[in-house]
């Protein structure tokens, strides 16, 4: 399909200096086809939805669909991901990466409902987004062109772009000053860009939003109590709630502590590393409630096995490939285990860490008549000298062929 050819596109629209632009540009670089803006709601806050649709409008889109996908971001992406375990490269709580195939999937639907022939991001040809989007595209809507105009347009900064709204009387916000890159959304926030491009420079105050700095936390720990049901948070101190709701009301009890604050150098998928310091408050929350519980009711091999998936998962949701065969059955077996993570556990807040100090589940396989240090009457300890020497069986095998 040539440029003349597209009649109707729908944009993934933020309402920042990249999309504002793309929308003009679109229309003077595929023969005035219509544009469509899409925003989705994934709990980035009001304040950056506030006015959306009129600059859309005013930017030269035909319409603006905003679609609120809060409780769904967080029900049907966050909290199935929670159930594998996953951290990518041992720090990063995914939150961009999981908000990326509801988005583009939700784009894709506001694209087939109005007729659209193609679809459109403002992702740059260096980053993981471009990635995410499109590969969500492929699976979900093959037939409709891919439009990326970082990948087409000759403008390389702010100041181009800028000057190129000014050109048509497209108003704008943005300016040169704008130091970050941000997302947001209602499991976290990210910050890019700035002091951070320099490895040696320590995050200034001004890289964090949602959190206070450990050192200006409260001298007194909190404590929150989450009740879990097969893997997921279902209530907060006793109160039952909504994954979305639950999610919200623990950023806000955990962020006045410093939790969640990441600053990590990471390898993105297209080759290069970049640095992101990340915010993820209640989920730092949850993901310490969640394995508290996984130590109660996962067996040595269970739990082993449930890391090496908790790796691989990582990698695909980074990579953007939820939408595959390999998502689905890597999702189906954290479910499976997810099955007896049952229980209570109360995390403490200090200073920019959550513990889970207390657990306890229906389904442990903790034993204190076992474990005890103390006497015992369940425990033959004279037993463990048969398992040793079957244990190290083959070690016994090689040394004495060795004497020999």
């Amino acid at each position: 399909m040539s440029k003349q050819q597209v009649k109707k596109v729908v944009l993934a629209y933020s309402g920042g200096l990249d999309t504002s632009a793309i929308i003009p540009w679109l229309k003077e670089n595929y023969d005035g086809c219509e544009v469509v803006a899409f925003a989705a709601d994934v709990g980035q806050g009001d304040e950056e939805l506030e006015g959306l649709e009129e600059k859309a409008l005013a930017s030269g889109a035909s319409e603006c669909h905003i679609v609120d996908l809060k409780e769904a971001f967080v029900s049907d992406y966050v909290f199935p991901s929670l159930t594998t375990g996953a951290v990518y490269e041992g720090s990063y709580l995914l939150g961009t990466s999981m908000a990326r195939p509801i988005i583009a999937k939700a784009q894709v639907e506001v694209a087939l409902k109005v007729g659209a022939d193609a679809l459109c991001h403002g992702c740059t040809g260096k980053g993981n987004d471009q990635v995410r989007f499109e590969s969500t595209y492929a699976a979900l809507a093959p037939q409709l062109k891919v439009i990326a105009p970082w990948r087409e347009w000759d403008m390389s900064s702010r100041e181009e772009l800028l000057n190129y709204l000014a050109e048509r009387d497209i108003p704008c916000t943005a300016s040169l000053t704008k130091i970050y890159s941000r997302d947001a959304n209602a499991w976290h926030i990210s910050t890019e860009g700035g002091e951070l491009e320099d490895p040696w420079n320590e995050p200034s105050e001004n890289c964090w939003v949602w959190t206070t700095a450990p050192e200006q936390a409260p001298d007194a720990p909190a404590y929150v109590s989450l009740t879990v049901e097969k893997g997921r948070v279902v209530a907060v101190d006793g109160e039952k709630l909504s994954p979305y709701q639950a999610l919200v009301k623990l950023n806000a009890i955990a962020a006045p502590h410093g939790v969640g604050r990441v600053d990590i150098l990471e390898n993105r998928l297209v080759g290069m590393k970049s640095r992101g310091c990340y915010e993820t408050p209640g989920g730092t929350v949850i993901m310490a409630a969640l394995r508290g519980i996984d130590e109660l009711i996962l067996d040595k091999n269970s739990r082993k096995f449930r890391d090496q998936l908790a790796v691989e998962f990582s990698h695909v949701m980074y990579d953007g490939r939820w939408f595959t065969p390999l998502n689905k059955s890597l999702l189906a077996a954290a479910e499976s285990f997810a099955e007896d993570a049952n229980g209570e556990v109360v995390v403490k807040l200090y200073k920019g860490t959550a513990t889970a100090v207390k657990k306890k589940s229906p389904n442990s396989l903790y034993s204190e008549e076992f474990a005890t240090f103390g006497e015992d009457d369940v425990y033959d300890q004279s037993h463990a000298e048969g398992f040793i020497r079957l244990f190290s069986l083959s070690s016994r095998i090689k040394a004495l062929k060795q004497e020999k």
